[in-house]
């Protein structure tokens, strides 16, 4: 069974987000997402500065199965991305919701939060995708 923490806010295509109470937020996929992609061999992290808009593709994970587009769970800018999957994108596989995240965003409206699957929300998402 994949673990939701319950402090982060999910959507259906199985990105987390983290509010860091800020006006930022951290981005990265779920253990359930990455459990179904298996071994990660690549990750292509967004451009530094990149504007982004909610449920726009701004990513991609490589996994020796398939590749998948990362999808913005939020609309803002991107002000920081995760330089340690350029070299260990397994790093995802191992920590998922801890050191794989893979992008920091400023957030233009931090309201879309609201918007998105709470833990259990998404709980639902992982039960009808097994």
């Amino acid at each position: 069974m994949s673990v939701i923490p319950a402090d982060l806010k999910y959507l259906e295509s199985h990105e987390w987000i983290k509010d860091n109470g800020d006006g930022t937020a951290t981005v990265g996929i779920s253990d359930h997402a990455q459990e179904a992609l298996g071994d990660l061999v690549f990750v292509e992290l967004p451009e530094m500065g990149k504007q982004i808009a909610a449920k726009d593709a701004c990513a991609v994970v490589e996994s020796v199965k398939a590749a998948s587009d990362i999808y913005a769970p939020a609309s803002g800018e991107v002000i920081e991305i995760n330089q340690l999957l350029v070299d260990t994108p397994e790093t995802i596989n191992s920590d998922a919701y801890g050191e794989g995240w893979i992008f920091k965003l400023k957030m233009s409206d931090p309201n879309e939060l609201a918007t998105l699957l709470d833990a259990s929300g998404y709980e639902q998402v992982v039960a009808e995708d097994a």
